[in-house]
């Protein structure tokens, strides 16, 4: 059996300084070698079959050249092209990621975000934190996190969110521009940044179109899952049976709506129209095809690694405290003018 090359072997024959060759294999290093020096000595270390230990050397410099991702659903599709782009940055810069499911679990997310930290990973991009999150009180001075999609309030953690606020209004609108008087909402849950941000924008654009939304007509899920969909629509409809539209905060609890609805012996959109919002794949396929908000997905990886890349080399290095990436709403067929404006219109 071949014997593989040890770092006294490879100093040697490289010619160089023990020290050097550690931080040609390490391309985080703030002070690497000259790419010349770096290409010969990791050519080198291929050739006689040299592994570095990154668990010893990580011991040494506390530096893993690891980090973590933590996310609320590992069976949401949402959550591919995010892990996909924050891949594609971090791999080339020689990092290696350890993806952890909390199941948007309070508990378990905290068990998760501690078992990283004991892994000692340089950083975390962290996509399922609440509004509130307790582990913004255990963040090691220099462990670099950022939030995506989602933001901890009240504290100062680097968050890449999507314009939320914007393209509820403005679905609200359309609704209301077909026709639609009685617009329900169908809101995430509220522990979460983007539970109550969507909550208020759809607030704030019924105020601005003069509709008084009784309370009735707004229900919290207690979490983005489709049967919380199901669950929800079908109470806001038992207690308002003449919705006319529901306007949900994500595509997961819409798809649930228009089971419920279908349960009901009713249709979308001909009774009822209904959004979602995120744009997750594969909604085209669904009948009616749902009308949504497309979220940037692989550009909130991509800027989120990006930024945690900045942060974990160069601590002191300036980046934004808030980033809110633009989206755009998807028009499909889950939305119509209501049936008491076709009716009353034919009667004129």
């Amino acid at each position: 059996m071949r014997k593989t090359g040890t770092m006294i072997d490879l100093t040697c024959w490289a010619g160089v300084h023990v020290s050097t060759v550690s931080r040609a294999l390490s391309p985080p290093s703030r002070a690497s070698p000259s790419l010349e020096v770096v290409r010969k000595i990791q050519k080198l270390a291929e050739t006689m079959g040299y592994r570095q230990n990154r668990v010893a050397s990580g011991l040494r410099t506390k530096r893993t050249t690891s980090v973590g991702i933590m996310i609320p659903d590992i069976e949401n599709t949402l959550f591919s092209p995010i892990l996909r782009a924050v891949e594609s940055v971090l791999e080339p810069a020689g990092y290696a990621s350890f993806l952890v499911n909390t199941d948007d679990n309070t508990e378990r997310g905290r068990t998760l975000f501690n078992l990283l930290i004991d892994r000692v990973v340089e950083g975390i991009i962290a996509a399922a934190v609440t509004r509130v999150d307790r582990i913004s009180e255990n963040i090691p001075r220099e462990l670099a996190i950022v939030t995506v999609n989602r933001m901890i309030e009240e504290f100062r953690i680097p968050a890449i969110t999507n314009d939320d606020s914007e393209e509820i209004q403005i679905i609200f609108r359309k609704l209301y521009d077909i026709g639609n008087r009685r617009i329900a909402h169908i809101s995430g849950p509220i522990d979460l940044s983007t539970g109550v941000q969507r909550w208020a924008a759809f607030e704030t654009a019924s105020q601005s179109m003069c509709l008084r939304i009784p309370q009735s007509m707004i229900v919290a899920a207690q979490r983005y899952s489709e049967e919380e969909g199901q669950r929800c629509a079908a109470e806001v409809l038992a207690n308002n049976p003449d919705v006319t539209a529901l306007l949900c905060a994500n595509d997961r609890l819409a798809i649930g709506a228009i089971e419920a609805i279908t349960k009901m012996s009713l249709s979308c959109p001909d009774d009822i129209s209904v959004t979602g919002f995120n744009d997750v794949p594969f909604l085209e396929l669904m009948t009616p095809a749902l009308t949504t908000v497309r979220t940037l997905q692989f550009e909130v990886g991509r800027i989120a690694a990006e930024t945690l890349l900045k942060k974990m080399t160069d601590p002191a290095a300036p980046v934004p405290e808030t980033m809110i990436m633009s989206v755009m709403i998807i028009e499909c067929d889950s939305v119509a003018a209501p049936k008491q404006k076709c009716i009353k219109k034919e009667a004129t």
